[in-house]
């Protein structure tokens, strides 16, 4: 039997997380051999190179001056800040505690758009905020034997990230979303290259590092147009929860690839986020809006960069 729009898109939208997680999968093991800034710098080529064929391919590279645009500049710098944060953490972290700490950015892209857009937030989706930010806190553990500097990057590249999606929302339809995502991909490679030098400056690739890094650059597009798939195919209301799933699969590898195993606070943490995060997109159906927290997983928010 032929499935719904609905659960076409949910599958599309695993898939696509599938995709974002294996690539921090690759990108966290290719730490182990060479600096973030060298990662930054191959992927960030490789992804220039085959984002910016498609974007040629659909003409999206007709108007080049759009990439000049105050929030185009806003959002890739934001971008850039989110990257290098969550780069710095995942080289140090389980991926699965970085992971856990990202799924607050829903809840994060809407406070922002109630303070700065003047959305409209009732108390009980303010409450679900504070709630998950509690358990963000859980997982960061600041002042106890478990927290980490380390954390506090995480938490910056969420800092970024939301600035990140807020421009984005303001960026006119009239630029295309691939343009954007062009112009975020050479301003990864570029810091790349700027960092490269405080960070430890080259080290030596063999094939299978090259090849690993190619290899994150494809899954990014892969995830990138399955996101584009899911929310072309139903209802967001019922698809965006399913970006959560995320979390389970860094967990999953983490445990498979690194021998991450999650303590009690991370996995208490990590379920009162998601639960906040539901409950948020949750409320938001009830009341008739249903954009803020799903537009983090709209086809002009994928995390290109990170």
């Amino acid at each position: 039997m032929p499935l719904s729009p609905n659960l076409r898109g949910a599958l599309f939208m695993m898939v696509a997380m599938v995709g974002f997680t294996l690539n921090d999968a690759i990108t966290k093991y290719s730490s182990q051999s060479m600096n973030m800034a060298q990662v930054m710098l191959i992927r960030g080529a490789f992804a220039s190179l085959f984002v910016g064929l498609l974007a040629w391919q659909r003409g999206a590279l007709s108007r080049p001056r759009l990439m000049l645009q105050p929030l185009v500049a806003m959002r890739v710098l934001s971008e850039a800040g989110g990257t290098v944060s969550f780069l710095v953490a995942l080289a140090h972290l389980p991926i699965g505690s970085v992971s856990a700490v990202l799924q607050a950015l829903p809840l994060a892209v809407t406070m922002g758009a109630a303070l700065f857009f003047g959305e409209t937030v009732g108390w009980r989706r303010w409450l679900a905020i504070a709630t998950g930010f509690a358990g963000v806190l859980i997982i960061v553990r600041p002042g106890f034997d478990g927290f980490t500097i380390y954390s506090l990057w995480a938490l910056a590249s969420v800092a970024c990230c939301t600035v990140r999606d807020l421009a984005t929302k303001r960026i006119p339809q009239t630029t295309p979303t691939m343009l954007v995502s062009t112009a975020t991909a050479l301003a990864m490679t570029v810091v790349g290259a700027v960092l490269l030098s405080p960070m430890g400056s080259w080290t030596p690739m063999t094939g299978k590092s090259t090849a690993l890094l190619a290899l994150a650059a494809v899954l990014v597009l892969i995830g990138y147009q399955f996101i584009i798939m899911a929310m072309r195919s139903g209802e967001i209301s019922f698809i965006a929860p399913f970006r959560y799933t995320a979390l389970l699969w860094s967990i999953l590898l983490g445990l498979i690839v690194f021998g991450d195993i999650p303590d009690m606070p991370m996995i208490v943490g990590a379920t009162i986020v998601v639960g906040s995060g539901l409950y948020a997109l949750y409320r938001e159906r009830v009341v008739g809006r249903r954009r803020i927290v799903a537009e983090t997983t709209g086809p002009a928010m994928a995390p290109d960069g990170i």
